[in-house]
């Protein structure tokens, strides 16, 4: 990037030619129904929709990654679609950068988020790229669309049902402090063990355990801010049963759990995407397991539905913000 790029751009969209030559040429993986993709003077995508499938639609921005956040806008948002029991296949990328940091920024950006949809099969179909003089870091977001065969329900939960949890508490959170924060980690880690949950960024698509667990499914979610019991409370605000939890159950890595005593969080209430907790018929979740364990997935039972009110806490306290604003 030139000394002279970022004073040479005005507040607002890029010109025509940046936008090609900088973000336009990044559309992830070519989709044959999508008609009309981003370019130039179209205002919007056009796709050829498959027949027999439900559109699934999800939205969420990065706030509070910085290295790695083109990546992780694409898993977040594929996770939303994994826990409808769908696939992702559409992007609409929004990026508010600081114009400062001009349009090569913008360009790495999207050639990380290219390169994200490209492995997960995702067309990128459009979006909108603006700079301003009103933020110091970028502002990124993501509208993904899906396809899914069914309609998994809040609703269709009953007593009885098993709660099921993949992976470990805490695990988005873990790999953002260890892109941004290894210096807080250090403090209480190995540099080993920092390298360790670095590495954790390879397991933070829910995709593989969804595609297992939706076709018995009743409900999936994924739970990001609040971490694994803010996910759980949102459960148990849209069932119209109790949830009884085996708070005991809920599976912390020893890394994470290390890093918890020293930097005094809860890592239970660390955001957690890359975690699905699943609601299952009981006669079921024996199947599910193996099969999760075939695939090489780590899961385990953590309470069940109840008639009545049941012991899931209201919680929807996030630690991250903290430790990313520690000195």
């Amino acid at each position: 990037m030139s000394k002279e790029e970022p004073a040479s751009l005005g507040l607002g969209k890029l010109p025509p030619k940046q936008l090609q030559m900088k973000i336009l040429r990044f559309i992830g993986s070519e989709r044959p129904e999508v008609k009309i993709g981003p370019k130039i003077g179209e205002d919007a995508a056009v796709i050829d929709w498959p027949e027999g499938k439900f559109l699934v639609v999800s939205s969420d921005p990065i706030v509070g990654a910085k290295r790695g956040a083109g990546k992780l806008l694409v898993l977040v948002n594929s996770n939303d679609i994994f826990s409808k029991g769908g696939e992702p296949a559409y992007l609409v990328v929004t990026m508010i950068l600081p114009v400062k940091e001009g349009a090569e920024q913008a360009s790495r950006l999207m050639a990380e988020i290219d390169e994200a949809c490209r492995e997960a099969g995702i067309a990128i179909v459009g979006g909108h790229t603006e700079f301003t003089d009103r933020y110091d870091a970028p502002v990124l977001a993501g509208t993904i669309f899906g396809t899914a065969p069914k309609v998994l329900k809040s609703e269709d939960v009953r007593p009885g049902d098993v709660l099921l949890m993949t992976k470990h508490a805490g695990l988005e959170g873990m790999t953002i402090l260890a892109q941004d924060r290894p210096d807080l980690l250090a403090t209480c880690l190995e540099a080993g063990e920092v390298g360790e949950v670095r590495s954790w960024t390879t397991s933070l698509s829910i995709g593989p355990e969804a595609r297992c667990l939706g076709p018995m499914a009743r409900f999936m979610h994924d739970p990001t801010e609040g971490g694994v019991l803010g996910g759980l409370s949102e459960i148990a605000c849209q069932v119209p049963w109790g949830l009884e939890l085996d708070a005991g159950s809920i599976q912390v890595h020893p890394l994470t759990l290390k890093a918890s005593h020293k930097l005094g969080f809860d890592p239970l209430r660390l955001i957690s995407s890359g975690v699905l907790l699943a609601v299952l018929p009981k006669e079921t979740v024996e199947a599910a397991r193996m099969e999760l364990a075939r695939k090489g997935i780590l899961s385990s039972v953590i309470g069940k539905v109840v008639e009545g009110k049941g012991n899931c806490p209201e919680s929807f306290t996030e630690e991250l913000w903290g430790l990313l604003a520690r000195k």
